[in-house]
């Protein structure tokens, strides 16, 4: 039997022989009155009497339930929620529904049946989004209690709800742009705490998305966009010595490597997939490790992220304290798979963050480590070297404000002739470099300091560059530009604090430079008027993105002359999201923004609009979505994607 948005595969019934009968006040398709368009028999489904019972309560929403069994047994499943007066009848085909109905005006009222077809094939952002909830309510604002509960405080907004993928149309031209055409929520887990997807889609990868809290990594087909299926999923049970998936990486074969931030599942010795054994301090806590996965989710490898020795170059606190010190807590994964060579960054033990607003116990949680890897076999992952990023020429204000602390994201060349990579930190507000990531000891020299630009975004905030909030960091995949989100820093009464932005570098010189980079920022001058080494990144254009940036992604797909879709490295546009984690008290505003790209320029996409209030960029606080009224969401993370059967 199949569902309500799949593919049919029986015959498709003529227009002309659809016929409605109304009895007992239902609506049903009458099989005897239908012709096929050949001699084969016809027979309706359930599918098609749900569909029918929308069009009789005038729902515009066509919704598909796809459910995968889990490792424990259970169920686990992706409802699809598909606006259907936002799809033209070519699009509405595609997702399946007989041209039949689609001329008897399936949605009702503005349905796909009206919309005209607009001859394009088109491309989605796919956002990993959270409910927002009461549970997200930070320590200070848990303190600041209503003297009084009326009906403003009452309603489905304030309760648990479901995370939720939201599909949005970004296709030039389209009627729908900017439109959230699709959201397919997941369940039965909740207060998953959505996080981050690997950094680019291409033709044939599924999506790996991964739950902070809940440990759960969920694998999406993207096939039939906008609709979206479950393919696998990959619980806590799954990954023993590691928790807190964060980031993925999608390999040629369609496979994935993970990070799982957080230590073992129990606290103790773990033994991992080649045998060997790490002792860690439990959930959420240290040593993490890396996760080789299938392109369904299924663990093919644990690999540990610690080494057998203390790690001891610089301060690298846990708790609990382990008889080994670590700061293996990877976050952000890059991989050059021609030189079998993947990078993470270690950025925090993550239990420790999300208690605002009582601060870490210790500013050393937050981790000046990364880590390369061998991956000549891809299912066999290897820790090769552990380093350490070194300490630059600004005092921090607080131990965590150092330059090298904090290091949560890295980003890898990507043209045959470059071997390097860049890491950027939190909290250290600071890039570095290395150029050579195939060698033995990978040694890191500071690039640049967010306290450069700090300055010219706003000549009346404060410089400085610590406690900045970087995140996103992503080299242009021609190698020309670095790009990086900046969240910025929040007033107090002694500072001023940083204003967020989106931030353009140009790297050609310092890529030139071969495996001897000049550039060194190790003066405080050179902090904040920029290094003065003639290799140095030079600022090609910030754009300031109010709401806080934290993650980011570029778009890899452009339409060709033939009309399909084909992956480019000339990108001309990106997307940014204002959402951290909330418990963190770094929460955003929640809006999606996309921003087009010239020459390194930045410019703030100001046709792409709520399609409720007609601001600039999509807001992801409204009260309803298509599958209800849950209130506002949190868009984490986003890959640029198009169905299968657009892409050349």
């Amino acid at each position: 039997m199949r569902s309500r948005l799949d593919r049919p595969r029986r015959r498709r019934l003529l227009p002309a022989a659809a016929a409605l009968v109304i009895a007992a006040g239902v609506l049903t398709l009458t099989p005897s009155t239908a012709v096929a368009e050949d001699d084969a028999p016809v027979t309706s489904d359930t599918g098609v009497g749900e569909l029918l019972t929308q069009l009789k309560t005038g729902s515009d929403i066509l919704t598909n339930k796809d459910a995968v069994e889990g490792g424990d047994g259970k169920d686990y499943w992706i409802k699809n929620h598909v606006d259907s007066s936002l799809l033209p009848p070519n699009l509405l085909q595609q997702l399946g529904v007989d041209q039949a109905l689609i001329d008897l005006g399936l949605g009702g009222r503005d349905s796909g049946g009206t919309v005209e077809d607009d001859g394009l094939r088109h491309e989605y952002l796919v956002v990993w989004a959270g409910d927002n909830n009461i549970l997200d309510k930070s320590g200070s604002e848990l303190l600041d209690l209503p003297t009084s509960i009326g009906l403003d405080l009452i309603g489905q907004k304030n309760l648990i709800g479901p995370d939720f993928f939201a599909v949005v149309d970004v296709t030039k031209g389209a009627k729908s742009y900017g439109k959230v055409v699709n959201t397919a929520t997941v369940g039965p887990l909740v207060e998953n705490e959505p996080h981050h997807m690997q950094y680019l889609w291409h033709k044939g990868d599924n999506i790996f998305a991964g739950g902070l809290f809940t440990d759960v990594t969920y694998v999406l087909d993207t096939s039939q966009l906008p609709k979206l299926q479950l393919k696998g999923i990959n619980l806590p049970t799954d990954t023993l010595c590691g928790s807190v998936p964060d980031a993925y990486w999608v390999t040629k074969d369609h496979k994935a490597y993970g990070t799982y931030m957080g230590g073992p599942d129990v606290p103790g010795p773990c033994t991992y997939t080649d045998g060997s054994v790490r002792i860690g301090n439990g959930f959420a806590g240290s040593p993490g490790e890396l996760v080789r996965l299938d392109e369904n989710g299924k663990t093919i490898a644990e690999a540990p992220a610690a080494t057998t020795k203390a790690e001891t170059e610089q301060r690298c606190d846990s708790i609990p304290l382990l008889s080994l010190p670590t700061c293996a807590n990877p976050h952000g994964v890059q991989a050059r798979e021609d030189l079998d060579t993947l990078v993470t960054s270690d950025y925090n033990e993550p239990r420790n963050i999300i208690l605002n607003p009582v601060q870490p116990l210790s500013s050393y949680l937050r981790r000046p480590t990364v880590r390369f890897w061998d991956i000549s076999e891809k299912d066999k992952p290897k820790l090769k070297s552990v380093t350490f990023l070194p300490d630059g020429p600004r005092k921090g204000r607080v131990a965590h404000h150092e330059e090298s602390r904090a290091a949560m994201e890295v980003t890898v060349t990507n043209r045959p002739g470059h071997r390097g990579a860049f890491a950027e930190t939190m909290q250290g507000g600071a890039i570095y470099y290395t150029p050579d990531i195939t060698v033995d000891e990978p040694k890191w020299q500071q690039v640049f300091d967010l306290g450069i630009t700090n300055k010219q975004v706003d000549p009346t905030s404060d410089a400085y560059g610590g406690g900045s909030n970087g995140a996103w960091i992503q080299t242009s995949l021609d190698d020309k530009y670095l790009y990086h989100a900046v969240a910025g820093r929040g007033a107090t009464s002694d500072d001023k604090g940083s204003k967020p932005y989106i931030l353009t570098l140009d790297i050609q010189k310092l890529l030139a430079s071969g495996d001897s980079p000049a550039c060194r920022i190790d003066t405080l001058e050179e902090s904040y008027s920029g290094g003065a080494e003639s290799d140095c990144p030079a600022v090609v254009d910030t754009l300031e993105a109010p709401g806080g940036p934290h993650w980011g992604a570029l778009d890899n797909l452009e339409l060709g002359s033939d009309g399909y879709y084909h992956e480019t490295t000339d990108v001309k546009r990106l997307a940014y999201s204002n959402y951290f984690v909330a418990r963190t008290g770094l929460n955003g505003d929640h809006r999606l923004c996309l921003v087009d790209i010239e020459d390194g320029k930045l410019t703030r996409d100001e046709e792409f609009r709520d399609e409720n209030t007609g601001n600039t960029c999509i807001e992801f606080n409204r009260d309803s979505w298509p599958h209800g009224a849950w209130g506002p969401a949190k868009p984490h993370s986003m890959l640029f994607v198009t169905a299968d059967a657009d892409i050349k």
